[in-house]
């Protein structure tokens, strides 16, 4: 039984913030330069991507069909991060 979405939007929302207390950490104690934007795009993507994921893997049955959104899911993350961080495809 799937959680209601609201519930996988806090999860999801819960899970971003624990990440973003790495770099938060990094900025505090040297090493990484992030601004506010940084951290509200980050924060963006990466809650689009977990809410993709919640959506898009309630659509499949199979846990090869989940994995292969996930698998889906972390490589639009990992294109759109790589081309806000270095320009990708300039």
């Amino acid at each position: 039984m799937n959680a209601p979405l609201p519930c996988a939007a806090a999860v999801v929302a819960s899970f971003v913030f624990l990440l973003l207390l790495v770099p938060a950490a990094g900025v505090l104690f040297g090493g990484v330069n992030w601004g506010p934007g940084d951290f509200i795009a980050a924060g963006v993507l990466l809650f689009g991507a977990g809410m993709a994921y919640v959506i898009a893997s309630r659509k499949v049955a199979s846990t090869k069909q989940r994995a292969l959104v996930a698998v889906g899911v972390l490589l639009v993350l990992g294109t759109v991060w790589a081309e806000l961080a270095v320009g990708l495809f300039d």
